[in-house]
């Protein structure tokens, strides 16, 4: 069944609620690999900004945030994601007013570039800085023109849910891991040879890999959604034993990311 027939049958409240990207855990994850692999340098003043919050902290903060009656946070709904249409190179993507992902990361790190910015609009900057970088990493938060906000609904075993969440949090909750533990885990698996291609502070080469994980995420149920009314698809251990090796890629990917996109946001000036 054509795939845009199919997601009529989607409760359109899955949808209407603005997406998510990595939980808690995921974020804390992709900062405490950052953290491990920024230069002395970029430490000191990440300290000098944050005032003694740390990046793990600052990290989950725009979410935790979200609720705040403060117009600033009321405004950075859009800024947690990004629609790149298939087919369409980044380039020539058309951005809404309000901002999103991509464009708000580049006024972000001007201002944290910008030596007369105020230690508060820095801090925030720091803030959506690292939490935008870890993302841009997800694959199923670079939306396209069929599939964004929920995403397909399904049941992760006995829980009804949507594969945004399943890649949000539901994956990293199964392994019952913490932060600290799901990270040394993941450096633990990282080369030296891995680390050094991976060192990379350009979000196009973040934002082409998640679009392409992306489809072959999106692609994959399409084949298996039932074509029945929406019925949502059972989803469990197959699953996760097919997709946390990727999601756990990006995770450490995003984390190396992110401390490449510090260490050249506070590289001291020749």
């Amino acid at each position: 069944m054509n795939r845009m027939i199919r997601l009529c049958c989607v409760p359109l409240a899955l949808f209407a609620a603005p997406a998510g990207a990595w939980g808690p855990i995921g974020h804390r994850v992709s900062a405490d690999i950052a953290e491990r692999n920024i230069s002395g340098h970029t430490r000191a003043r990440i300290e000098q900004i944050l005032d003694g919050q740390s990046l793990r902290a600052a990290a989950t903060t725009p979410d935790e945030q979200r609720e705040s009656p403060d117009p600033f946070w009321q405004r950075s709904v859009p800024w947690h994601r990004i629609t790149l249409p298939r087919g369409v190179p980044l380039a020539e993507i058309v951005h809404p007013p309000e901002g999103d992902a991509l464009t708000m990361l580049d006024q972000f790190v001007a201002t944290l570039r910008d030596p007369q910015a105020s230690r508060i609009d820095q801090q925030r900057a720091l803030q959506f800085v690292v939490h935008i970088t870890a993302d841009l990493h997800l694959p199923v938060h670079v939306g396209d023109e069929v599939y964004g906000g929920g995403g397909v609904p399904v049941m992760w075993f006995a829980q009804r849910q949507n594969v945004h969440w399943l890649w949000d949090e539901g994956m990293i909750d199964l392994t019952q891991l913490s932060a600290p533990e799901y990270a040394d885990l993941l450096m633990a698996r990282t080369t030296p040879e891995q680390l050094t291609a991976w060192w990379d502070h350009r979000p196009e080469t973040w934002l082409t890999e998640s679009a392409a994980l992306r489809d072959e995420v999106y692609g994959e149920l399409d084949v298996l959604v039932p074509a029945v009314g929406g019925e949502p698809l059972q989803l469990g251990w197959p699953y996760q034993y097919r997709w946390r090796p990727a999601m756990e890629l990006r995770l450490q990917q995003s984390g190396i990311r992110m401390a490449a996109m510090l260490d050249w946001i506070f590289r001291p000036e020749s």
